[in-house]
Formats: C-alpha cells, sequence, structure tokens
C-alpha cells in the first residue's frame, strides 16, 4: 500500500511537470490587453491544458504598448520579473512564449532572475542578441513618433550614449557590429551587458542562464524586421557589418560569455523556421511547438 502510494505521488508530480504554466510576452507595439493577444494566451493554456498568462509591463494597454518603447529593457524586465513572482500559479516555474521584442524581456528574465524557472523558452522570431538596424519602420504609419526617435538616435554616434541607452527600449538591444569594441558600446549598451561583451563580465548570467531546459528558437526565412534574421538563431552580423554568422562563429559562443555553447553542448537549444516575414505563423505551428517542447512524457507508472 506504501509503495502504491508513492507511486501514486510520483505520479502526480510528474503529471505536474507536464503540464507547466506558459507565460506570454508579447512584441513592439502589442499589449497583453489586445483582443489578439488575448485570444492566443488563452487558447495556448486550453491546448496544453495548464495555466496560461501573458505578463503586461503596464497597469492598461495604452502603459504596456508604450513601455515597449520608452521604458528600458533592464527596467521592463524588472517589472516582468516582480509580476512573476507574485502570481502564486508560477511559483513552481513555467514554460515561456516569446513574439519578437517580447523575447527580449524572457532572455533578460532568464539571465537576471529565473527564479521561479524557465523550463523551456519558445522564442518566435525574436530580438535575442540584438539586431544590426530597424529595416521595416515607417515613419508615416502609427510608430511614427518612434521611428523618428530611431532614425534620430539610434542610427549614429549617439546610440551608446547613456541619454540615448536611458531613453529607448529598442535602443537597448541595437547592436551595431562596426561598433561592438568602441568605449560607449562596452561601457553604456545594455545588450552588451547581456551578452557579456562589456566592460565588465556578470558570472551570474551563465549560472542563470544554465538553469533553463530547453532553448527553443524560431526563425522567420523572409523576416523584414529583424536584420539580421540570424540573430533568431543566435547568430549576428560580423565586425564588416555585411558577412553573417551562425551562432558557432559568433564571439559569444566561441568564448561562452553567457553560457550558449555550454547549453548547446548539453542539447538544449532546437531550431524551427516559418517560410513568411516576421511573425506569420499559424496557430497549427504555435501549437506543435508547444506539444513538441512544453509536454513532457510521463512514461510507464509501475505500481
Amino acid at each position: 500500500m506504501k509503495a502504491f502510494t508513492l507511486a501514486l505521488a510520483s505520479a502526480a508530480s510528474t503529471a505536474a511537470a507536464a503540464h507547466l504554466p506558459t507565460v506570454f510576452m508579447h512584441g513592439m507595439g502589442d499589449s497583453c490587453f489586445n483582443a489578439g493577444m488575448k485570444r492566443i494566451t488563452e487558447e495556448a493554456g486550453q491546448h496544453v491544458g495548464s495555466y496560461s498568462v501573458c505578463i503586461p509591463t503596464g497597469p492598461d494597454q495604452g502603459s504596456d504598448s508604450s513601455n515597449g518603447f520608452f521604458m528600458t529593457m533592464d527596467k521592463n524586465v524588472e517589472v516582468f520579473a516582480e509580476a512573476i513572482k507574485k502570481d502564486p500559479k508560477l511559483a513552481g516555474g513555467f514554460n515561456a512564449v516569446g513574439f519578437s521584442q517580447g523575447n527580449s524581456i524572457i532572455r533578460g528574465y532568464i539571465q537576471k532572475y529565473n527564479e521561479p524557472t524557465v523550463s523551456t523558452w519558445l522564442s518566435v522570431h525574436g530580438t535575442v542578441v540584438g539586431v544590426a538596424s530597424f529595416p521595416k519602420c515607417n515613419p508615416s504609419g502609427l510608430l511614427g513618433p518612434v521611428c523618428n526617435e530611431l532614425d534620430r538616435f539610434i542610427v549614429g554616434p549617439l546610440a551608446y550614449t547613456k541619454f540615448v541607452q536611458n531613453r529607448l527600449f529598442q535602443a537597448n538591444y541595437f547592436r551595431d557590429p562596426k561598433h561592438v569594441n568602441s568605449a560607449s558600446y562596452k561601457a553604456n549598451s545594455q545588450i552588451a551587458q547581456w551578452n557579456n561583451e562589456g566592460d565588465k563580465i556578470d558570472p551570474t548570467i551563465p549560472t542563470n542562464f544554465g538553469k533553463t531546459k530547453r532553448f527553443v528558437m524560431i526563425k522567420a526565412e523572409k523576416d523584414s524586421m529583424i536584420y539580421p534574421n540570424d540573430g533568431e538563431w543566435w547568430g549576428a552580423l560580423d565586425s564588416d557589418g555585411k558577412t553573417r554568422l551562425a551562432m558557432k562563429d559568433t564571439e559569444w559562443y566561441k568564448k561562452d560569455l553567457f553560457g550558449l555553447k555550454t547549453a548547446d553542448e548539453a542539447g538544449k537549444i532546437f531550431y524551427n523556421t516559418t517560410e513568411g516575414d516576421h511573425l506569420q505563423f499559424s496557430h497549427a505551428q504555435l501549437y506543435g511547438w508547444m506539444d513538441k517542447h512544453f509536454i513532457e512524457s510521463l512514461g510507464d507508472v509501475v505500481v
């Protein structure tokens, strides 16, 4: 009877692990309060059979969206982490899904906190290691004021001043390959600190990075927003600003600056692609990634 009880307890524990909660983080210009994000959060939870929540960084739609522009990347991560900590349903860990820029926040959480721990991180078309430019920003569109700020401050020598780094989220993950060895990049850039390319090496980053079980990286083959789209698979542009580097050719991989090589050698990194442009994917594709990487095999229970 005791063995039977222990077996049931073990099975229940395994079942709980198989259905960890899911946390969503939206992309640039979106909000957890928007109908689309509400729907995908709810339906994904129903599909997996677990608690599912989108974590905003503001108390309403307007602030949640604007904080994706005018609140720094580090501050967004801090607010996100505080919300995770306050949700008792996430205390045992969770899986995370990020769309586009939302993956910067998830990565920041993993590297700076990761307690409760992200078990699997599903990055859909993510800005995970920074971008070299913002090729699709229409100044006459809804994001016109932001486009003007990007053109004014990011594409130029002001990008890595403290003033700009404290002003725009997008400046924080702008990584100009021709300036990665500059004193201003190393001292002031937030993405430089995250990649451990800065003046100081943070040993807690690879430690926290190593707590996550899986990194599922989805790249859009025709992405016109994230440049280079190699970054969605941890790649980058070389210092000439032209040559594309695959993950294993980057300095952060070769030197294992933030734990990427260790994770790769442990078999933790998985890849997939979508054929179209940025954030063009179907519900079936999303659920397929979740089914493959979120739901653990329960195995046979011997009683």
